[in-house]
């Protein structure tokens, strides 16, 4: 399946191969970063990056794209809405092969604003700051005001309440 996008014309130019991923993501992609409470953390929070991709299986071919030019992450069915989904959750991959990608090729939605949150926060992350409590506030803070739309299972209040 893969042979047959590089056969498309339209994505011969490697360079359009990077701004079509980068405009699919712009529609059908998320940057989120997810807080779980974990005891065993020097702070009482876990703090978890995802980039994702979803799309119908039938019209998965794009995710396998994405993941051959990203040379990272992996594929997961997501039951909630019955799509394929591709994914980067490592830290290391999110920084040295998602981020470059979209600061090279960025996006031309507000979702560019959510992504450059995104990066600030992984980069925070690279640096330790999510494992003390003024770096992590700073981690929250960003990260809420990303995805408005989207759901959460703590609040924000709810975290800094409950932030050791």
């Amino acid at each position: 399946i893969i042979d047959i996008i590089y056969n498309m014309p339209a994505l011969k130019n490697k360079r359009n191969i990077h701004e079509y991923i980068s405009g699919y993501v712009d529609g059908e992609g998320c940057f989120s970063v997810s807080f779980s409470k974990r005891d065993k953390f020097i702070v009482g929070w876990e703090t978890k990056p995802s980039f994702s991709v979803s799309q119908n299986e039938d019209r998965a071919d794009t995710l396998f794209l994405i993941q051959k030019e990203f040379k990272c992450g992996f594929m997961r069915r997501d039951f909630s809405d019955k799509t394929l989904k591709y994914e980067v959750r490592s830290l290391e991959d999110l920084i040295n092969h998602v981020i470059p990608h979209f600061e090279n090729y960025p996006m031309v939605s507000t979702k560019q604003t959510d992504f450059e949150s995104f990066k600030r926060i992984c980069f925070f992350m690279q640096k330790g700051l999510h494992k003390e409590k003024k770096g992590l506030r700073r981690i929250i803070d960003l990260a809420f005001t990303m995805n408005p739309s989207g759901k959460r299972k703590y609040s924000k209040e709810d975290i800094f309440k409950a932030l050791r």
